[in-house]
């Protein structure tokens, strides 16, 4: 089956009915994109995912069948082009960073608004790395309170680990290119040399293997 419109096809994992039936209808009600699911449990999940063929899954962590970070994990290793993006109202450092390891391609709260939800799910369809801006302040003081290079980062440059640190603003490339005073060549060109020292191949897998050292 081979989507027909140009809609982003959005899934949502909520336990909860009225924020599944909010988001759902907010989606739906925006142009560009089409709600195609919205699954109550983890297990319903897996098993709608591949008939629905959402490109972007919204996912709480609080889930009564298996965490939702448990859910990505499982998702990622049956469908490894899929994105998901986690929904929660939780902001705390351990589950930011094992989301992200699960395989998110980024961590919004619940309170972000209709703007911010729905640019951020072009941003992670188009590969991107979008977050909260509360979730992105944590994520650069990893980078600020280090004293010395890791084991990862030590293959960057320190233009790169400027641009690495960018991404975890869930910059653009313009994006990156205007803060840096660089062009966008010289951006993709620092991102080919970054995914290639790290031995990743997309945004939030490197910037998950920058900051790994932190929480194991």
């Amino acid at each position: 089956m081979v989507k027909q419109t140009e809609n982003i096809y959005v899934a949502i994992v909520d336990d909860d009915d009225k924020v599944r039936d909010s988001i759902s209808w907010l989606i739906d009600s925006t142009e560009g994109f089409k709600c195609v699911g919205a699954y109550d449990s983890c297990a319903e999940a897996m098993k709608a995912v591949e008939d629905d063929l959402p490109d972007v899954v919204l996912m709480d962590i609080e889930m009564p069948d298996q965490s939702g970070i448990e859910c990505v994990e499982n998702l990622k290793a049956e469908y490894p082009d899929l994105k998901v993006l986690m929904l929660t109202n939780y902001s705390d450092d351990d589950r930011i960073f094992d989301s992200l390891r699960a395989g998110a391609v980024g961590y919004l709260l619940k309170n972000s608004s209709v703007t911010k939800l729905c640019e951020s799910i072009e941003e992670a369809y188009n590969g991107g790395a979008p977050m909260s801006s509360e979730v992105a302040k944590k994520v650069l003081a990893y980078f600020h309170s280090q004293k010395k290079e890791t084991k990862y980062t030590a293959k960057l440059s320190e233009r790169e680990l400027e641009v690495l640190k960018a991404l975890t603003e869930g910059l653009t490339d313009k994006a990156i290119a205007d803060k840096l005073f660089i062009s966008i060549p010289t951006v993709r060109f620092h991102l080919k040399n970054i995914y290639a020292k790290l031995h990743v191949n997309s945004r939030s897998e490197a910037v998950v293997k920058a900051m790994q050292e932190k929480f194991s």
